[in-house]
Protein backbone atom coordinates (compact mmCIF):
# COMPACT_ATOMS: atom_id res chain seq x y z
CA UNK A 1 0.00 0.00 0.00
CA UNK A 2 1.46 3.72 -0.81
CA UNK A 3 1.62 6.28 1.53
CA UNK A 4 -0.72 8.24 0.12
CA UNK A 5 -3.28 4.90 0.10
CA UNK A 6 -2.47 4.95 3.83
CA UNK A 7 -2.94 8.26 4.58
CA UNK A 8 -6.58 8.49 2.89
CA UNK A 9 -7.63 5.57 4.34
CA UNK A 10 -6.91 6.65 7.68
CA UNK A 11 -3.90 4.49 8.85
CA UNK A 12 -0.56 5.77 9.89
CA UNK A 13 1.35 6.84 7.06
CA UNK A 14 5.38 8.96 6.33
CA UNK A 15 3.82 12.62 5.77
CA UNK A 16 7.69 13.20 4.56
CA UNK A 17 7.34 10.76 1.90
CA UNK A 18 8.95 12.24 -1.34
CA UNK A 19 5.99 11.36 -3.74
CA UNK A 20 3.20 13.26 -1.09
CA UNK A 21 5.86 15.96 -0.82
CA UNK A 22 5.71 16.25 -4.40
CA UNK A 23 1.89 16.43 -4.09
CA UNK A 24 1.63 19.34 -1.82
CA UNK A 25 4.49 21.35 -3.16
CA UNK A 26 2.72 21.40 -6.52
CA UNK A 27 -0.40 22.22 -4.86
CA UNK A 28 0.94 24.86 -3.04
CA UNK A 29 1.82 26.76 -6.50
CA UNK A 30 -1.61 26.37 -7.54
CA UNK A 31 -2.64 27.49 -4.13
CA UNK A 32 -0.18 30.86 -4.82
CA UNK A 33 -1.50 31.52 -8.67
CA UNK A 34 -5.11 31.30 -7.07
CA UNK A 35 -4.06 34.24 -4.64
CA UNK A 36 -2.49 36.44 -7.52
CA UNK A 37 -5.64 36.20 -9.42
CA UNK A 38 -7.11 39.40 -9.46
CA UNK A 39 -10.30 39.26 -7.56
CA UNK A 40 -12.71 40.45 -10.11
CA UNK A 41 -11.49 38.00 -12.68
CA UNK A 42 -14.43 35.13 -11.15
CA UNK A 43 -14.39 33.17 -14.64
CA UNK A 44 -10.70 32.08 -13.87
CA UNK A 45 -11.30 32.09 -10.17
CA UNK A 46 -13.60 29.34 -10.49
CA UNK A 47 -12.09 27.81 -13.51
CA UNK A 48 -9.01 27.06 -11.31
CA UNK A 49 -10.78 25.81 -7.79
CA UNK A 50 -12.39 23.32 -9.90
CA UNK A 51 -9.45 22.29 -11.88
CA UNK A 52 -8.03 22.23 -7.78
CA UNK A 53 -10.55 20.42 -5.81
CA UNK A 54 -11.74 17.18 -6.37
CA UNK A 55 -15.64 18.33 -6.98
CA UNK A 56 -16.55 21.86 -7.25
CA UNK A 57 -19.23 23.80 -9.57
CA UNK A 58 -19.53 26.61 -11.57
CA UNK A 59 -21.08 28.23 -8.20
CA UNK A 60 -18.23 27.86 -6.11
CA UNK A 61 -16.84 30.73 -4.70
CA UNK A 62 -13.97 31.07 -2.35
CA UNK A 63 -12.30 34.54 -1.50
CA UNK A 64 -8.71 34.54 -1.79
CA UNK A 65 -6.38 34.17 -0.05
CA UNK A 66 -7.24 30.29 -0.10
CA UNK A 67 -5.21 27.64 1.33
CA UNK A 68 -5.00 23.72 1.26
CA UNK A 69 -2.94 20.75 1.50
CA UNK A 70 -3.79 18.74 -1.63
CA UNK A 71 -7.06 19.91 -2.87
CA UNK A 72 -8.30 16.96 -4.46
CA UNK A 73 -9.46 15.58 -1.33
CA UNK A 74 -11.51 18.51 -1.05
CA UNK A 75 -15.24 18.53 -2.43
CA UNK A 76 -17.91 20.79 -2.11
CA UNK A 77 -21.41 21.16 -2.94
CA UNK A 78 -23.69 23.50 -4.90
CA UNK A 79 -23.44 26.95 -4.22
CA UNK A 80 -20.64 26.65 -2.26
CA UNK A 81 -19.06 30.26 -0.54
CA UNK A 82 -15.94 30.74 1.64
CA UNK A 83 -14.84 33.82 2.86
CA UNK A 84 -11.39 35.04 3.38
CA UNK A 85 -8.40 33.27 4.39
CA UNK A 86 -10.32 29.30 4.38
CA UNK A 87 -7.79 27.15 5.27
CA UNK A 88 -7.89 23.44 4.99
CA UNK A 89 -5.81 20.41 5.74
CA UNK A 90 -6.87 17.65 3.60
CA UNK A 91 -4.97 14.87 4.44
CA UNK A 92 -8.32 13.21 4.20
CA UNK A 93 -11.40 13.91 2.51
CA UNK A 94 -13.25 16.55 3.38
CA UNK A 95 -17.07 17.27 2.00
CA UNK A 96 -19.03 19.77 2.51
CA UNK A 97 -22.65 19.82 1.05
CA UNK A 98 -25.05 22.13 -0.91
CA UNK A 99 -25.57 25.66 0.12
CA UNK A 100 -22.62 26.03 2.30
CA UNK A 101 -21.79 29.32 3.97
CA UNK A 102 -18.33 29.84 5.59
CA UNK A 103 -16.99 32.54 7.17
CA UNK A 104 -13.25 34.39 7.27
CA UNK A 105 -10.74 32.83 8.72
CA UNK A 106 -12.30 29.20 8.98
CA UNK A 107 -9.54 26.23 9.38
CA UNK A 108 -10.66 22.48 8.84
CA UNK A 109 -8.36 20.04 9.75
CA UNK A 110 -7.93 16.24 9.14
CA UNK A 111 -4.63 15.50 10.12
CA UNK A 112 -3.55 13.93 13.44
CA UNK A 113 -0.25 14.01 15.39
CA UNK A 114 1.15 11.87 18.08
CA UNK A 115 0.76 13.65 21.54
CA UNK A 116 4.21 11.58 22.12
CA UNK A 117 7.07 14.02 21.18
CA UNK A 118 9.51 10.92 20.17
CA UNK A 119 6.72 9.87 18.25
CA UNK A 120 5.46 13.25 16.77
CA UNK A 121 9.40 13.61 15.48
CA UNK A 122 9.22 10.44 13.40
CA UNK A 123 6.88 12.61 10.64
CA UNK A 124 4.58 9.84 10.52
CA UNK A 125 0.69 10.70 11.17
CA UNK A 126 -3.12 9.45 10.32
CA UNK A 127 -5.99 11.31 8.95
CA UNK A 128 -9.89 11.34 10.28
CA UNK A 129 -12.53 12.54 7.15
CA UNK A 130 -14.97 15.80 8.00
CA UNK A 131 -18.18 16.11 6.74
CA UNK A 132 -20.43 19.00 6.97
CA UNK A 133 -24.09 18.56 5.56
CA UNK A 134 -26.22 20.84 3.40
CA UNK A 135 -27.58 24.55 4.63
CA UNK A 136 -24.59 25.12 7.25
CA UNK A 137 -23.52 28.43 8.21
CA UNK A 138 -19.87 28.11 9.66
CA UNK A 139 -19.08 31.69 11.48
CA UNK A 140 -15.60 33.34 11.12
CA UNK A 141 -12.51 32.42 13.24
CA UNK A 142 -14.66 28.30 13.74
CA UNK A 143 -11.70 25.69 13.61
CA UNK A 144 -13.22 21.97 12.76
CA UNK A 145 -11.65 19.39 13.87
CA UNK A 146 -10.32 15.72 12.17
CA UNK A 147 -12.72 13.34 12.50
CA UNK A 148 -16.09 15.40 13.10
CA UNK A 149 -19.45 15.45 10.92
CA UNK A 150 -21.73 18.39 11.42
CA UNK A 151 -25.14 17.77 9.94
CA UNK A 152 -28.09 19.35 7.90
CA UNK A 153 -29.29 22.52 8.64
CA UNK A 154 -26.45 23.83 11.42
CA UNK A 155 -25.09 27.18 12.44
CA UNK A 156 -22.01 26.97 13.81
CA UNK A 157 -20.79 29.79 16.52
CA UNK A 158 -18.11 32.72 15.36
CA UNK A 159 -14.78 31.69 17.11
CA UNK A 160 -16.25 27.92 17.88
CA UNK A 161 -14.05 24.83 18.06
CA UNK A 162 -15.89 22.04 16.71
CA UNK A 163 -13.91 18.85 18.13
CA UNK A 164 -17.21 16.47 17.96
CA UNK A 165 -19.75 15.80 16.06
CA UNK A 166 -23.26 18.61 15.59
CA UNK A 167 -26.70 16.50 14.77
CA UNK A 168 -28.77 17.62 12.19
CA UNK A 169 -30.79 21.19 12.59
CA UNK A 170 -28.43 22.54 15.92
CA UNK A 171 -26.72 25.97 16.88
CA UNK A 172 -23.52 24.95 18.44
CA UNK A 173 -21.14 27.66 20.21
CA UNK A 174 -17.78 27.67 21.79
CA UNK A 175 -14.77 25.88 22.53
CA UNK A 176 -15.06 23.08 22.74
CA UNK A 177 -17.97 23.49 20.76
CA UNK A 178 -21.83 22.27 22.10
CA UNK A 179 -25.20 22.25 20.96
CA UNK A 180 -27.11 25.56 22.64
CA UNK A 181 -30.12 24.94 20.59
CA UNK A 182 -32.56 22.85 17.96
CA UNK A 183 -34.07 24.00 15.06
CA UNK A 184 -37.56 23.36 14.36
Amino acid sequence: MSEKQKMLSGEIYDACNPELLVELNHVKVLCQQYNNLLPTDFKARNLMLRQMLGKADTDTFINQPFYCDYGSHIRVGRRFFANFCFTVLDEAFVTIGDDCFVGPNVSIYTACHSTDPMERNTRREWAKPVTIGDNVWIGGSVTILPGVTIGNNCTIGAGSVVVSDIPDNSIAVGNPAKVIRKID
